[in-house]
């Protein structure tokens, strides 16, 4: 029986672009996304450098953009967050049948800007939903390691065979499930959180 739900945020509440830093990439003539890129990324996403040191590390292999313009297409890939969705998830919070959790792969410049898409007030609405609120920026741990879903199944004393993780990439529930983790690896376009109680 589903005690707990653990749900990831890009995709499944926020709608998202994926694919926007990749035209970025090939309008400036790097037509793959290179091993250094992901590098970068992880870094930022535990929180190892900060925004600044982000946008200097690809600065060098981005000289026609300035830094702001780097920033600005960094941040293009978050799209908007219907208000169904967020209405869903409060109404699922005041039934109170389930803990509720939030782990995002994300990062300092990411969380500033969805503030300003959603408006504070949403984002507080948003945010006061979830049990924890868990940024993989602030905990300095991120998917698809192990170490993440540990860290959030200890301190809750979730049981893994209680608890529901939802994620649109399969490469991290997968994760989730190697430590007996339930999940639902929801199929961007076809799927829709809100159609959580179907899968429960």
């Amino acid at each position: 029986m589903i005690k707990n739900i653990i749900f990831d945020f890009g995709d499944i509440f926020i709608n998202l672009d994926k694919q926007v830093v990749f035209r970025a990439l090939q309008d400036s003539g790097i037509q793959e996304f290179l091993p250094k890129y992901h590098n970068i990324n992880e870094d930022f996403e535990v929180g190892k450098i900060s925004p600044q040191e982000f946008v200097e590390r690809l600065q060098p292999d981005f000289p026609h953009l300035s830094p702001q313009a780097i920033t600005d297409i960094w941040n293009s890939m978050l799209l908007d967050f219907p208000e169904y969705r967020l209405n869903f998830l409060e109404n699922l919070a005041k039934e109170n049948s389930y803990r509720l959790f939030l782990l995002s792969n994300t990062n300092a410049l990411h969380i500033p800007h969805v503030m300003k898409i959603m408006g504070n007030e949403s984002f507080e609405r948003f945010k006061n939903s979830f049990e924890q609120f868990y940024l993989s920026h602030e905990i300095q741990l991120r998917k698809p390691n192990h170490e993440i879903f540990q860290f959030v199944l200890e301190q809750n004393r979730l049981d893994p065979q209680d608890t529901l993780f939802i994620d649109d990439t399969k490469e991290n529930t997968d994760a989730a499930k190697e430590l007996g983790i339930n999940t639902w690896n929801l199929i961007v376009g076809k799927e829709d959180v809100v159609n959580l109680k179907e899968r429960l």
